[in-house]
């Protein structure tokens, strides 16, 4: 690389806080960037990917310090720089660009207002030119309506537009350096290439350099220059993307290239009455229907994969089946027997066979309760348990999700990792003894080494109670895993639907093609093949 050095960081060290105690969860790591260099970050889950991308702002979370190294960007210190000095470059000549841009954007401001606020605070243009760049901006990153589209809130555009339109508003002050933390990895196939694309195209139309943090090593591979793999704060190793996707040197690294490496066995055909049934079911959010006459079966011990992008009513079908949407028309049956379409028409005993597992789990658990807490609600409100028998039943649902009572029950939430509180979340759901479950992304926001280890759970605990799975995902890796029949949705309708054999196989329906050759390949020219491909298509 002949290009000057923008970003150095040697011997860097940062320590986190666990109550009392200080633990270094960086340790010595070096790094170095170019500009308008892409250098991919990836690891599991602790690896401290997200920890040395800020550290590469001079900035440390809440609960963390950087204790040594040097952090220099072109020329300037940042350890020993102030804070003015480092509020200063931010958002100006470094950027960062978060996982879950709906928790980013203020909720009580429009976009364009967001994409104002840095490049009018540091003076780089005024309030009518930032406005007129955005509208630049959002065309370069092919949102619709450019013009237009900045004057609606947050929640009125979907996640993939919200990730695009954050890219843009990183991009406002032409930053020499972009941290992105995830930034496609809570989005499904055709969402997530749009995103990829655009922030390919726009990093290279203004030479940018980035950091692009992640766990998915297909996507990084079409972003990245060079990769570098982490692993509990070391430096595992380093090398050019494609040099590291032909040959890995080290073990670790080639355990994250074979993970995905777990499938359930296949099932005999699906016999007998289903644990549910959805019957013609069409709903609505306010005049506008999101579901349209859809029908589906889940049968014990079987798991039923729903998938879709963003938007094709996957998430909506299972808020019919909880009784969260009542439907306008059609049923959904237990055993044969229509359920009230209502939550509050259905008795204690109607709700506990249902339960859900959440997408982020970070939300889902209450932060304020201990694990004994959150696991023995449902227990305790469903089964009638309390006491010696209730702390019983937590312990053994501790032990049943792998994690030992005498170290976890008392603790908080903030306390876990990502695949600890997921498996939290199981728990809490087997707490109620359902006889379906419905998980909702479950594995999308965890690293794959985390990812097949709830996959394997999930798995035993099916075999173990004959649960049956509504399984809402985006990802067809996790689909090939775990499925044994799946669902495929477009805009509110059953698109294909069949036993995973036959749905992978071909000839597929138009749709679900799309979705499959929309899922990633380790190999850095994928992307480019593919938008040549579907270019030359029309």
């Amino acid at each position: 690389m002949t290009r000057d050095v923008l970003l150095k960081i040697e011997g860097l060290r940062i320590e986190g806080r666990s109550g009392d105690t200080w633990t270094e969860i960086v340790k010595g790591v070096d790094l170095t960037l170019h500009k308008g260099e892409v250098l991919g970050l990836i690891g599991e889950s602790g690896a401290g990917k997200s920890t040395v991308g800020l550290a590469a702002m001079g900035f440390a979370r809440d609960g963390c310090r950087i204790t040594g190294g040097t952090i220099d960007f072109d020329g300037i210190d940042l350890r020993r720089a102030t804070e003015t000095q480092r509020r200063g470059l931010r958002g100006k000549r470094i950027a960062y660009v978060a996982q879950s841009a709906a928790a980013s954007f203020n909720p009580a401001h429009r976009l364009i207002d967001q994409y104002c606020e840095a490049p009018v605070v540091h003076g780089v243009m005024s309030r009518d030119a930032a406005a007129k760049d955005a509208v630049d901006l959002y065309r370069r990153m092919q949102l619709p309506a450019p013009e237009s589209i900045g004057f609606r809130y947050p929640h009125q555009v979907s996640g993939g537009q919200l990730q695009r339109a954050m890219t843009a508003m990183a991009m406002s002050c032409r930053p020499d350096l972009i941290i992105f933390d995830e930034p496609t990895t809570a989005l499904d196939v055709t969402t997530q290439i749009e995103v990829l694309a655009a922030i390919r195209d726009i990093v290279r139309q203004f030479d940018t350099a980035a950091i692009y943090i992640t766990h998915d090593l297909a996507v990084v591979a079409q972003a990245a220059d060079r990769i570098k793999v982490l692993l509990r704060g070391e430096e595992v190793e380093e090398a050019e993307t494609r040099a590291m996707l032909d040959a890995p040197k080290e073990e670790y690294t080639k355990s994250l290239w074979a993970v995905r490496e777990f499938q359930r066995p296949e099932l005999a055909p699906a016999a007998g009455t289903p644990v549910v049934s959805v019957r013609g079911v069409t709903a609505a959010y306010g005049t506008v229907n999101v579901l349209e006459d859809i029908s589906f079966d889940i049968h014990a011990g079987r798991t039923v994969a729903v998938v879709g992008e963003s938007g094709s009513g996957k998430s909506t079908a299972a808020r019919v089946i909880t009784g969260l949407l009542p439907p306008s028309s059609g049923a959904v049956l237990f055993e044969g027997t229509p359920l009230p379409p209502s939550l509050r028409g259905r008795s204690r005993e109607q709700l506990r066979q249902v339960q859900m597992i959440y997408q982020m789990a970070d939300t889902a658990l209450n932060p304020k309760l201990r694990l004994r807490e959150l696991i023995g609600r449902p227990a305790q409100m469903y089964l009638g348990l309390k006491g010696r028998a209730l702390e019983t039943r937590v312990k053994d649902l501790l032990h049943l999700i792998e994690l030992d009572p005498a170290v976890y029950i008392d603790r908080l939430p903030g306390e876990l990792s990502g695949g600890q509180k997921q498996r939290i979340g199981i728990a809490r759901a087997l707490a109620a003894e359902p006889r379906l479950i419905i998980c909702d992304e479950v594995t999308s926001a965890l690293d794959q080494i985390v990812q097949e280890g709830i996959l394997k759970l999930l798995s035993r605990l099916q075999e173990e109670f004959g649960l049956a799975y509504m399984f809402i995902t985006h990802d067809l890796a996790t689909v090939r895993a775990i499925a044994d029949d799946v669902v495929v949705m477009q805009r509110g309708c059953v698109v294909e639907q069949g036993p995973k054999a036959e749905m992978f196989t071909p000839p597929h329906a138009p749709y679900t093609e799309l979705l499959l050759s929309s899922v990633p390949e380790m190999d850095p020219d994928w992307l480019t093949h593919l938008l040549d491909h579907r270019a030359a298509a029309g």
